[in-house]
């Protein structure tokens, strides 16, 4: 079930890349519905799951509670080395392009997708109705790592053809990182802590990073409303979940 679920993150994140490479014009609402999606999963599934498995394990709730606000910093910083040098290439002349820069950082997010996928294998270490609904947020985040990629790529000179084979790269590591978890598995405890450090990371790339994003050039009261049916959505999937 794992692989099957990580195998759509292969579809998500080649859409959004083919999206990317054609326009971006409507991309507004579809990262609103995203950050929905997202939320959704965190307040309705994510961290229901970890005040029960710490019940169930006789864990403090502070436990989790510190590595979701960990997992939350930590995503953080890791996006902002990745993209300090990023922005000052911005400061250059529109004709001053590094192709190595948007090949790194397509290679970041790469490794990253490869975290998505061991994300969604660890979660259905915990039980079928979290990776379930661990897998649907990362569906929907894998649509923007796809666009996020291709954009990368292109914006520093790199071809076409180039930018398409790193988003062939970035689609297929999810699928690596979820069959990595065939290989282990975690005690409960340890599924306590990854479950908040991945809530934080959840937050993280919802609250801000994709919904900013979504309202950075068309913010209006239809995007925001998507966000709320992402959210709803979620609430009435997970609901239905076994």
């Amino acid at each position: 079930m794992a692989l099957l679920l990580a195998s759509l993150t292969f579809v998500s994140t080649l859409l959004g890349g083919l999206f990317a490479l054609r326009n971006r014009d409507e991309l507004h609402r579809i990262l609103g519905f995203t950050a929905g999606v997202i939320l959704g999963v965190v307040a309705f599934n994510v961290l229901p799951e970890i005040a029960n498995l710490a019940h169930d394990t006789g864990t403090d709730f502070k436990v989790p509670m510190v590595a979701l606000v960990m997992g939350f910093l930590a995503f953080h910083a890791i996006e902002k080395a990745l993209l300090v040098h990023a922005a000052h290439e911005h400061e250059y002349a529109d004709g001053h392009h590094h192709p190595t820069v948007g090949l790194a950082s397509a290679l970041a997010l790469a490794g990253h997708s490869f975290t998505d996928g061991v994300a969604i294998g660890l979660a259905f270490q915990v039980g079928n109705r979290v990776g379930i609904a661990v897998a649907l947020a990362v569906i929907a985040h894998d649509f923007a790592d796809g666009l996020n990629t291709v954009s990368l790529m292109l914006t520093h000179g790199n071809t076409s053809q180039r930018s398409t084979l790193l988003l062939l790269v970035d689609a297929l590591t999810p699928l690596l990182g979820a069959g990595s978890t065939l290989l282990f598995h975690l005690p409960d405890r340890g599924l306590l802590v990854y479950l908040g450090v991945f809530a934080g990371f959840l937050l993280y790339i919802g609250a801000s990073d994709i919904l900013p994003e979504a309202h950075a050039h068309h913010p209006s009261l239809g995007t925001l409303a998507l966000t709320v049916m992402g959210a709803g959505c979620m609430y009435v999937v997970i609901g239905l979940l076994p």
